[in-house]
Order: C-alpha cells, then structure tokens, then sequence
C-alpha cells in the first residue's frame, strides 16, 4: 500500500509538471497563423511510411537501421511501461499477463529490443564522443547541444539497463511460473546466478522496478526542453506534412485576388468577398507571421542535419543552414512568446525573426532544389518558410538583390524579363528566311 501510494505522488506530480510544459507550449500555437489540414487517408498512409516505417531514416542503412530499431523497440517497450503504470496503482504483479499470447509477444519482443536499443545506444555514444560526424556540427549548433544528446543518450542507456535488470531479477524470482517470454534474459539468467540470494533479489528487482519508472518519468519533463521533443512531435508532424510536391509554392490570396481583379473582375469577386480586409504582412518577418505548422516543424526538429548535410548552397560555403532557420525559429519563440502571452498579440521586444536571427544573405541563397525537405525524417518543408520571408523582404521592404530588381523592373516596364523594348522584341529574327505557317 506504501508503495501504490508513493507512486501515485510521483505520478501525479509527473503529470503536472508536464502538462503545465504543454500547456505553456500550447499558448504560444495561438499566436500564429492557421495552417489548412485534410485528406486524412493520404496522411495517414504517410505517417505509417515515414514516421512508423522509418523509410528516410533507412536512406543510410548502417546508422539509419539502429535508429530505427531503436524506434520500434521504443514502441514495443512503451507498451511495458504502460503495464509498469497500471502495476504502480493497482498492486497487481504483471496486470497484462491475463491478454495470453499477447503478453508473451510483447514481453518477448521488450526483452529482445531492450538488448537490441542497449547496442544501438553505445553506438551512438561512440559516435557522438569519439567521432567528428560533420552534420552534427554548424554555427547553430551550441554547445548544450551536444550535452543535450548526450544526457539523452546516456538516460536512455540507462532506462535499458534498468530494464534488462528488472527481467533478470523477475526470472530469478520466478524461475518456474514467470509471466510472459523472455528469450534472451532466460539464457543469460545462469551467468548471474551466483550473484542472486533470494532477499538480495527482490531489493534488487524494487531499485530496476523503480529505477526504470523513475527515469521515463525524469526523461519525458526533460524532453520538452531539449531537441528530443521529437519523441512525442515527429509522429503527428509527419501525419501534418504538406501533402503537395515538394517543388509546389503556394500562392498568397492576397495577390491572387489582386491579380485575377485586373485580369477579370468577376472572377476576382468570386473568389473573395469584396470588403475582404487587406493582408496584415506580405510575407513572414516574426513569429505572428508563421503558422501554427511552422512553429510545430521547428518542435519536431530533430537537429540530426540531415537536411543541411545535401543543401547545395551549404555544402558550398556559403550561411544557409536549413536547420538552422527552425532552431532560430524555435528560439525565436522562447524569447518572445513569454512577453506576447502577458502583453497580447501586438507585444513587441524590438526584435524580429528576420535579422535577428536569420540574415537575408542565408534567404537569398535558398535554390528551393527541396534537398533539404527530401531527405528530412520528419518531413520538414524548409523551403515554404524560407520563401515567405523572402516575400517579405521584396513585398514589404523591396530588398531583393540587385539582380532580381532589375529583373522587376524590367517585367513592369517592358513585360518580361530582359531589358529590351517589346518592339524590339523580334529583332533578333530579322533577315533570316521564316517562311509563314
């Protein structure tokens, strides 16, 4: 009883301190903009191949297999926890035994991943220490961030450990009449032998049992706070991808109608209501300006680089990080989202994303080629928010570089791109032999 009521504190209080952190979160989402979502089947399908299949992660497939492993196993182990729960209120030794065969999957399954995500682990600890993994660095890279990885790492090295003890001890205790299959720690069960007495044993077994749920409980308040978000985000971000080709920018309203207005006036009515307000803002300049999709993108993040790593414009020298414009977005957030839940929408601290954080030179060497949304494991589109910042920046300021506003110029003066009069247009035919068709 003692012990069901010490859980249920840890578990209220882990609770709270995490739906508080979702809700903070949550109040930032109002101040951005709406974003459309639909066609639910087709997402769906996406998520099962991106997110649950893991088919971009695959892409590498040393690396991209542990991490996916890791993944699956998470998914499998989760189902554990689950049960470790319904245990810490209830009482009851294994509550989930009563499901038969389904049990023995799952316990099977957690046994073998809990090895499989263990190896992975270390590997990815070598790699981060002792290996200089190029995409793992950049300017927006900090130092926190490696340690950020590596606490995560080391938590979920230690959430296994604690694990594969909480199965060896349970078969010890239980050498005849074990609940559910555990194929690889009943075979390393003899090597430990001689270190089990029966009452060392079920000290033992309490410190994994609550070793381990102490650490899911410590690992998810952690995780909002650090780029492992991704955990709880990257499933539902994949759900909300864009569904539209990668290479497909999307119109702004505004000018559609201003354009279809001089182009047929019924048609331009139809589209809009007539007493339509103006746009607020051309373009992206700061947070009000994102949708609530690109604030979820920059939570979803998984800052692994891959999108950095085949950006043309990156790979050769020049600012543009693709990762970087959603960590500064991010950061962006944090820094202001505090004063506009206090003060409202039109809190203003003097800053902007645009500048402040992200340099037009960075915009401007954007190819939109979409290397960095192809390959991004979360399904990120980088490019859509690069470009409306860039709508920014030659709709509200008319910056653009030199050479796209003569290009401008010459379209309004002489309705295309080159600097020749329209009726010169045709000179360059004059004198060859072009027979009428």
């Amino acid at each position: 009883m003692v012990k069901q009521i010490l859980f249920l504190i840890t578990l209220l209080i882990t609770l709270g301190v995490f739906s508080f952190t979702v809700y903070r979160l949550a109040g930032w989402f109002r101040f951005t903009k709406s974003f459309p979502v639909g066609d639910y089947g087709k997402r769906f399908n996406r998520m099962m191949a991106v997110a649950f299949g893991q088919s971009k992660i695959l892409r590498k497939p040393v690396i991209g297999l542990l991490h996916a492993l890791v993944f699956w196993g998470f998914l499998v182990i989760t189902l554990g926890s689950v049960e470790m729960v319904v245990e810490g209120l209830t009482g009851k030794d294994r509550p989930m035994a009563v499901t038969g065969w389904f049990y023995d999957f799952v316990t099977a399954s957690g046994d073998i991943m809990a090895y499989v995500v263990l190896s992975s682990i270390l590997v990815f600890l070598i790699r981060r220490i002792f290996m200089h993994i190029k995409r793992f660095y950049g300017i927006e890279m900090q130092k926190k961030s490696k340690w950020d990885a590596l606490i995560a790492l080391a938590i979920i090295f230690l959430l296994m450990k604690s694990l594969i003890g909480l199965n060896l001890t349970y078969l010890s205790l239980h050498p005849l009449h074990a609940k559910g299959l555990f194929p690889v720690s009943s075979r390393l069960l003899p090597l430990y032998t001689g270190f089990f007495s029966h009452t060392n044993t079920i000290t033992l077994h309490e410190i994994f049992w609550w070793s381990h749920i102490l650490l899911i409980f410590l690992f998810a308040n952690i995780l909002p706070y650090s780029k492992h978000f991704h955990v709880f985000t990257s499933i539902p971000n994949v759900f909300l991808s864009r569904l539209q080709p990668l290479g497909y920018l999307p119109n702004m309203e505004s000018v559609t109608r201003e354009v279809k207005l001089m182009m047929n006036p019924e048609t331009a009515f139809s589209a809009a209501p007539a007493d339509a307000p103006p746009p607020e803002r051309f373009g992206v300049k700061d947070l009000e300006d994102v949708t609530w999709k690109n604030y979820f993108d920059s939570l979803a993040c998984t800052e692994c680089g891959r999108c950095t790593d085949v950006c043309p414009a990156n790979i050769t020298g020049k600012k543009l990080s693709p990762r970087k414009i959603f960590i500064d977005l991010r950061a962006r957030m944090k820094e202001k989202g505090p004063g506009m839940v206090k003060l409202g929408r039109e809190f203003s601290d003097g800053k902007s994303l645009l500048r402040d954080y992200v340099s037009a030179e960075e915009l401007w060497a954007c190819t939109t080629c979409n290397a960095c949304a192809q390959e991004c494991p979360v399904n990120i589109n980088h490019p859509s928010l690069i470009i409306d910042m860039r709508r920014y920046l030659v709709m509200e300021e008319s910056a653009a570089p030199s050479g796209l506003n003569m290009m401008f110029a010459n379209i309004e003066n002489n309705g295309a791109p080159w600097q020749f009069s329209p009726q010169d247009r045709m000179k360059w035919a004059e004198g060859l032999e072009i027979s009428d068709f």
